[in-house]
């Protein structure tokens, strides 16, 4: 089984869809070369630091679910100032 202790959080889910929407046109696989990954448009780095790496190495690896678990670590450190979509929760 999944021992990791990487369970999935799908807590805003609804906010979250909303954000892809804006920041990636809900597309949870793209990776433009634009530096951002997944639906959320994750950097490497911060995707990184919060435990992405659980699932996948960059956010555009994993699944929805998953990136949306690793979105919310990162909310419950910094809230939405990391989002340039955050109008859109």
């Amino acid at each position: 089984g999944n021992t990791s202790g990487a369970g999935l959080n799908l807590a805003n889910e609804a906010m979250w869809d909303r954000i892809a929407k804006c920041e990636s046109g809900g597309r949870w696989n793209i990776n433009t070369g634009n530096g951002y990954y997944g639906g959320l448009q994750f950097d490497y780095g911060t995707w990184l630091s919060v435990g992405g790496n659980d699932f996948a190495p960059r956010a555009d690896l994993a699944t929805r679910a998953q990136q949306i678990t690793v979105a919310n670590r990162l909310y419950a450190q910094r809230g939405l100032q990391p989002w340039g979509c955050r109008h859109a929760a």
